[in-house]
């Protein structure tokens, strides 16, 4: 196996489409090789911006969200993209930012003058002047003259909070070569190198101790791609990153290349990615980005596709791609916590959100969180979960706990928290459909308490849901307790997981809850896994990203 050999691509979160559109092509001279959709997120534009074939180190990709409000920098992601440049081209980049009104530091790093500025949204962007490696294959309707262009990747640069732990990753499994360490304003600034001779060579860590997370939003990088050779060698990382602790995902098809993706420990989300097929796979070198290109998947849903994505203009080839919004949602994240009503302990708790704005979003997920957890606990399985299409909306119970004896206990004895927190559920659910996302775009979880709240309040108020999965619950109630339910689940999946030996869940339980959901209609996937304990494992989490997957791509 190959050490890597550098980066591969960067995919970042931006807002306005068009804005994107113009900064990457019109300011940094960056061709648009392709449009397509976010295949996790089909109402959601994916962007791609290269040089003129998009060969891997060279590509900067976006996912636009309309009108997202800006993340905020901190420890646990990458902060930083930097490109190279000729050292001689150094006074030309700083006229070309001046003449757009684009203000820029100026600074030195490892010995290279380098200057640094925003993206629309607020990514850093930084340009590293120094001799490299040529741009691989120049656009020729670049606006930045061939001598002045930029020549792909220089390096990416993450905030950490120790640098040791990622270091470990680097060097290790991965192939990285230290380089050295320098004084940074954030503080230490350490350099590793890919094993090539190419471009896209370098990730520099920060390492800030005690520091606060980022918070993720537009101008924030949802992940950074390494380089691979071929399928083969992809599967031998997948192998050796599992084998060293690492919760890696399945080979996913992203149509130009093959993708699995892991989060290293420090909170980065990385990426390994092959170089083929490439970008001209789907359409001539000659029409790189000219046309909205869909996967065989997606293609019996353009015309749905085409109408919610918003028009953006290509000045390469003066096409407008896409179409209006469809979307009348309205509202704000605010009537979340406003709009409860107070009958119970739970009524005006707070209701943490994450993700996609209510007022952007298609498709929500509704976390509930277990005994003695938190709302911004649970709301950490959207990062392991990792679908940029939804709004994720977590409930805090009063005192962390939804009701205070056994979910075994008879009903009486749990309340009034049980029946305050099933209609915090309800209330939730209604807000959401006030915001055009209706049940069927909407998936109910929880883990331990909160999985037995979410798989009672799907049987009281049975109809077709997106999608339910518990971890580690079953239904509320001694034996024997009437499970009569009106309605009818229609077809809801329901993914149900658990060890054979849990201490708070008896295994009868889960067996019988899957068994009374599914006769009331439900398509129940029941995983018991051998002495696993009170736990999430990785099997789950991929089996609800599915589903999470197929709500996505439904809700077009």
């Amino acid at each position: 196996m190959n050490p890597i050999q550098g980066l591969h691509h960067l995919t970042v979160m931006a807002s306005d489409p068009q804005k994107n559109v113009d900064f990457f092509t019109q300011v940094l001279g960056q061709r648009m090789v392709k449009v397509t959709v976010n295949f996790d997120d089909p109402g959601t534009y994916h962007l791609y911006y290269g040089d003129e074939t998009g060969a891997p180190g060279t590509i900067m990709t976006y996912f636009p969200w309309p009108n997202a409000v800006k993340g905020r920098r901190g420890n646990g992601e990458i902060v930083a993209a930097a490109y190279a440049a000729p050292v001689a081209s150094q006074d030309y980049w700083k006229a070309r930012l001046q003449g757009f009104n684009i203000p820029y530091t100026e600074e030195t790093r490892f010995g290279s003058p380098a200057i640094k500025f925003e993206d629309p949204d607020g990514l850093w962007i930084e340009i590293i002047f120094e001799e490299g490696a040529d741009v691989p294959s120049f656009w020729p309707n670049s606006p930045v003259p061939r001598e002045h262009a930029l020549n792909g990747f220089h390096s990416v640069t993450g905030w950490v909070a120790q640098t040791a732990q990622t270091e470990s990753l680097l060097t290790g499994p991965l192939g990285f070569t230290k380089v050295g360490s320098e004084q940074d304003a954030e503080g230490t600034r350490t350099r590793y190198r890919g094993q090539s001779d190419g471009v896209g060579l370098y990730i520099d860590l920060v390492e800030r101790p005690g520091k606060p997370h980022g918070q993720f939003s537009a101008g924030s990088v949802h992940h950074v791609a390494l380089r691979t050779v071929d399928d083969a060698e992809q599967l031998e990382y997948q192998k050796v990153l599992s084998q060293a602790g690492y919760q890696v995902t399945t080979v996913q098809d992203r149509q130009y290349f093959h993708s699995i993706y892991f989060r290293e420990r420090s909170g980065i989300l990385f990426e390994v990615a092959t170089d083929a097929p490439g970008f001209p796979a789907d359409e001539s070198v000659d029409e790189l980005g000219k046309h909205l290109k869909l996967p065989a998947w997606y293609e019996s849903k353009r015309a749905a596709i085409e109408a919610r994505v918003k028009p953006i203009v290509n000045h390469e080839y003066g096409v407008t791609i896409g179409g209006t919004s469809q979307s009348s949602a309205q509202g704000s994240v605010a009537s979340l916590s406003d709009g409860l009503r107070v009958n119970g302990p739970h009524q005006g708790q707070p209701v943490m959100t994450t993700g996609r704005a209510l007022d952007e979003a298609r498709t929500a997920v509704i976390l509930v969180h277990g005994r003695g957890g938190s709302a911004e606990d649970i709301l950490n399985l959207s990062q392991q979960f990792n679908l940029s299409a939804f709004a994720y909306v977590a409930p805090q119970a009063q005192g962390n706990t939804w009701y205070p004896e056994s979910f075994l206990a008879p009903l009486e004895r749990n309340e009034p928290g049980l029946s305050s927190g099933l209609q915090m559920i309800d209330d939730i659910v209604n807000t959401l459909g006030e915001q055009g996302i209706p049940p069927e775009n909407i998936v109910l979880g929880g883990f331990s308490q909160g999985a037995c709240l979410t798989l009672e309040y799907v049987a009281r108020n049975a109809r077709r849901y997106g999608g339910v999965f518990a971890f580690s619950g079953g239904l509320i109630g001694p034996e024997g307790t009437p499970r009569d339910y009106p309605g009818d689940l229609d077809g809801t999946p329901i993914f149900i997981g658990c060890s054979d030996v849990d201490s708070h869940i008896p295994l009868k339980r889960v067996e019988d809850s899957a068994d009374i959901l599914a006769g009331h209609g439900a398509k129940v996937d029941k995983r018991i896994y051998p002495q696993m304990g009170h736990t999430i494992n990785e099997d789950e989490i991929l089996a609800v990203q599915k589903m999470l997957q197929e709500v996505s791509a439904r809700s077009v």
